[in-house]
């Protein structure tokens, strides 16, 4: 009688961690121990959280950007002003794109400052909470790339770009380069 094959027949599947590129299904972890792929159908299920996941990242960005616009309007109404003022509250006579050049007392020399208005601590809070939420979702998808599972690379990659296919269709000309799912 073997009763090796039967001890190991009683053992629970573990995960199994590759670190080169693989296409396991059975047995992949996602991240924690307790996302086990134990089937094909759950993997299935998992492929299709990694691409909402995926999404919700693209849809983070571009909320974020939204309600960044959305606050900078506030606060130029409030502040009456149809261009912010520099950083120490003067317009500035010379501007070039997000910056504004002003002569030093001392020595002549130009000094450039920053653009825009105190952001009130509310709006503060709430963007810090937004970015916070992004950059943890961007790492949790590389986490989910450090798997160097094909296909969970393919759903996090898929989830972006149909993210953001459904989500920018607008673009701006003058508007700030598109930063992509960089970790932060």
């Amino acid at each position: 009688m073997d009763h090796s094959a039967h001890h190991m027949a009683a053992e629970p599947a573990r995960c199994k961690m590759w670190m080169l590129w693989n296409t396991q299904i059975i047995d992949t972890c996602v991240v924690f121990s307790q996302w086990h792929i134990r089937s094909n159908l759950q993997f299935f299920f998992s492929f299709l959280a990694i691409v909402a996941l995926g999404m919700l990242y693209e849809y983070l960005r571009v909320f974020s950007r939204d309600f960044d616009k959305r606050i900078g309007v506030k606060l130029r109404i409030r502040n009456g002003r149809r261009t912010p003022p520099t950083a120490s509250g003067r317009s500035s006579p010379e501007r070039h794109g997000d910056h504004a050049e002003e002569t030093g007392l001392l020595n002549g020399s130009r000094v450039t400052r920053k653009q825009g208005f105190a952001v009130p601590p509310l709006y503060r809070a709430m963007r810090a909470v937004l970015y916070g939420a992004s950059v943890g979702l961007s790492f949790f998808l590389m986490l989910v790339f450090m798997t160097y599972n094909a296909y969970l690379i393919f759903a996090v990659i898929l989830g972006a770009g149909a993210g953001h296919y459904i989500l920018s269709d607008t673009i701006e000309p003058n508007g700030p380069a598109d930063k992509g799912m960089a970790c932060h």
